[in-house]
């Protein structure tokens, strides 16, 4: 038996495919967002009542150029986050950018089904564009151990666990 989390607060995601992937579509990310939404809803650390999420899929050119012009980081990276914050009415703001060429390598090399792989990074750029971070070692439990526990009830293992 799966946990149980609360019913996902309301969500306006769009889903930009600047790279064509037909494992992931809109539904399937969508079921993720909600999913990352309601476990970080029910762990409490933010505030919010809803969310607007835009989530784009990106080739590796972009994906550099958007870690570099950004990050300052000269590569693709396999998830981006732009974190705005929540409104006055309670409503949370985020940019998610998935790289796909960058998440089917780090998949293949993990050994991990391409699908798991995108369902953490999905989830793990959603908690940042609630402001979960994982710079200072107490944070990065707090968000590992929410990201566990929601792939978990999804029946994905613990992505931070080596095969």
């Amino acid at each position: 038996m799966k946990p149980e989390l609360p019913a996902p607060p309301a969500l306006a995601l769009s889903v930009q495919y600047a790279v064509a992937e037909p494992r992931l579509p809109r539904w399937r990310l969508r079921r993720w967002v909600a999913h990352a939404l309601a476990g970080a809803q029910a762990d409490g650390l933010v505030d919010f009542q809803s969310a607007e999420i835009n989530l784009r899929l990106v080739g590796q050119a972009e994906g550099r150029r958007l870690n570099r012009d950004f990050r300052g980081r000269d590569y693709a990276t396999n998830v981006l986050t732009f974190e705005y914050g929540v409104d006055p009415a309670g409503t949370a703001r985020g940019d998610i950018v998935l790289c796909v060429p960058v998440l089917a390598r780090e998949a293949r090399e993990q050994r991990k089904p391409l699908l798991a792989h995108a369902a953490h990074l999905t989830a793990h750029g959603t908690l940042h564009a609630l402001g979960y971070d994982h710079v200072k070692a107490r944070d990065a439990r707090r968000m590992e151990s929410l990201e566990t526990r929601l792939l978990a009830a999804l029946r994905i293992p613990d992505p931070y666990t080596p095969l």
